[in-house]
Parts: C-alpha cells; structure tokens; sequence
C-alpha cells in the first residue's frame, strides 16, 4: 500500500528507513527530509496538520503508535486508518518509524515517555535529533535524555506550554538541553514557536510540571465544585459569586472547557500530575496537591464520555453527563 506524506510524493512502507546517517539534512532543511513520530495521537496530528499549511513542507513522515499492538483488532484498525487518513506511513514498531528520521517526536502519555524512548533508540541515525514533547518530570527527562545520547542521537528537552488547539504547529514550546540551538534551528524551519530555556536537560519541563500544578490543579478543582455544584441544586449561585470574586474570568465558560478536557484527555492528564507530584517531591516537598489532581483526572477521564461541539459549552449539560456516569443511582437520590 502507498501512503502520501504530502501532495504530490508517494512513498512506501520501507521508505522510512531509507535514509542514511550520511545523508543527514542540515537543521535548516528539516521540513523536505524525514520526519518520525513516536505517539500519534491530537499532538502529532496538530503539529502534522499545522506543517501541512506551509508549501515548503515536504518531509517524509513516518508514526509508530502503541495502539497498533492493541489486543483489540478494532483498536488496531481504528489507528491504522488514523495513519491513512493522515497520509503518513504507519510503522510496526518504533526502531521502523525512526530510521532514517533527522527530526523524531515523541508525543506519548507521560506514563509510556521513557519507555518510548528506550524501544525508539535502536533505529535512531547518528545526529538525528529527539524531540521529547512529553510532560515528563525533570529527573524522567534527564535518565532518558541519556539514553537517546548514547544511541548516537540529539536529545531535546521539550515542554509545550498551551493546549495544541488552535495554534498547532505554533504552540508555544520551550526548549533546552545541549542542542538547544540546532534544535532551534530545526523547529524554525518548520515554523514552529519555540523558545529556548537556559539551563541542562530538565529545566524546560520544570517549568511545565510546576506551571501544571495549576492549570491541571484548577481543573481538578473546577470538577470537583461544578459537580458538587450541580449535585446540590446551587452551582449557579456559586459561579455567579466566582465571577463576583474574580472578575472577567469567565467561570461558566472556563468550566465547560475543563470539564471537556478533562472528559476527553484525564488518563493522559493524570499521569501527566503522576510526574508532577514526583518532580515536588523530589524537590524535598509534598506534591499531595497534584496527587489528588490525579484522582479526578483518573475517575472521570475513565469514563469514556466524549462531547459534541454544542454540548462542549454547556458546563451544566458536561456535569449531568459526568454526574450520570459517575453513580446513576445517587443521582436519582
């Protein structure tokens, strides 16, 4: 089967590794060589997409998804169709979607970061350089870091900094590491928005990990009171003094939001607090603020429930769904 990376260039399967170490493109013509994604899931399709947008963009690209090595044939199926209908080339495994990729991103839960990263390193190029966009703490990035460099390959420390909707390709990122300049380069030449964080390996994502303490905190708290809320018979009363406390912030709309995400993505949200929790920790404090993030992040995320757009900003329609999956006998209660 022939899968186009981008109009007008067919490839096949094997093309992923076709390149060479010694065809190593320069940083500056990252976007017409080979591309890899380890993880491809709304992060790698945003990016993809948003790369897509520039005629410039001609690079091969390649994905290897954990989802492809489901139990479940509907699961596999379900994710080599993402791989068609995306016009990338699906990869077995993840040495195969990394060979011969000067530029590898690693887009996985933050559970499965490391791991990744240690089945990608056998087919890694000399140079090539490691994108590691996983919410990982600090200490995690460091032990893997290592590995990716004694694979031969340019490891960089990646922290993406808002949600990949809308921007895409130009949500904003902060970078570090040795190779902070050439991966610089590289991100330029995709258009992407990154900035540089000084300091080694872990630094950039010390900043998304502690920067989490809140945002995913909030979330876990906006759950917890909408739905204790709606269960009382008195969350409009609380969001109307909310907006009285904190002017212009926009409660009704803001829950919506962070019910849906936390819907859609709490797995993923959760075990990104996991790391959370262990980078406070390891910075001689108690993290027990982001572990009780992970519990409703957990509980609702596995439920399963997925939004329409309408539904998505109604936060009062969201609670009833979460309230009904939750316990539908306590709600009739």
């Amino acid at each position: 089967m022939k899968l186009a990376a981008n109009p007008g260039l067919v490839i096949t399967r094997r093309d992923c590794g076709k390149r060479s170490a010694r065809t190593l493109m320069t940083e500056s013509t990252i976007a017409s060589g080979a591309i890899a994604f380890i993880g491809f899931g709304e992060a790698a399709r945003a990016f993809l997409d948003g790369w897509r947008t520039s005629p410039g963009f001609k690079a091969r690209v390649c994905a290897y998804d954990i989802m492809t090595d489901s139990p479940d044939p509907q699961v596999r199926a379900a994710k080599r169709a993402d791989y068609a209908a995306a016009n990338i080339v699906g990869a077995s495994s993840a040495p195969e979607a990394v060979t011969g990729a000067e530029a590898v991103f690693s887009v996985v839960t933050a559970d499965q970061a490391h791991e990744a990263a240690l089945a990608a390193a056998p087919g890694l190029i000399k140079g090539a350089l490691f994108f590691d966009c996983d919410s990982c703490a600090p200490q995690t990035k460091v032990r893997t870091g290592k590995a990716i460099e004694a694979a031969g390959a340019r490891y960089v420390d990646v922290a993406v900094m808002a949600a990949v909707h809308p921007r895409l390709h130009r949500t904003p990122l902060l970078i570090g590491g040795p190779h902070a300049e050439a991966a610089a380069a590289a991100l330029a030449a995709l258009d992407m928005s990154a900035k540089i964080h000084p300091g080694p390996v872990g630094a950039a994502s010390a900043v998304k990990m502690i920067r989490s303490i809140m945002m995913k905190g909030l979330e876990a708290l906006v759950c917890e009171c909408v739905l204790a809320g709606t269960k009382a018979g008195v969350i409009e009363t609380v969001l109307d003094s909310l907006d009285d406390t904190y002017p212009g912030f926009g409660w009704r709309r803001r829950s919506a939001y962070m019910l849906e995400r936390v819907m859609t993505h709490g797995i993923r949200r959760a075990a990104e607090m996991r790391e959370v929790a262990l980078t406070v920790d390891l910075l001689g404090l108690k993290g027990e603020m982001s572990r009780a993030s992970v519990e409703w992040e957990q509980a609702i995320g596995e439920l399963g429930l997925r939004a329409t757009s309408a539904e998505a900003a109604d936060y009062r329609i969201l609670a009833d769904r979460i309230l009904d999956a939750l316990d539908p006998a306590a709600r009739e209660g």
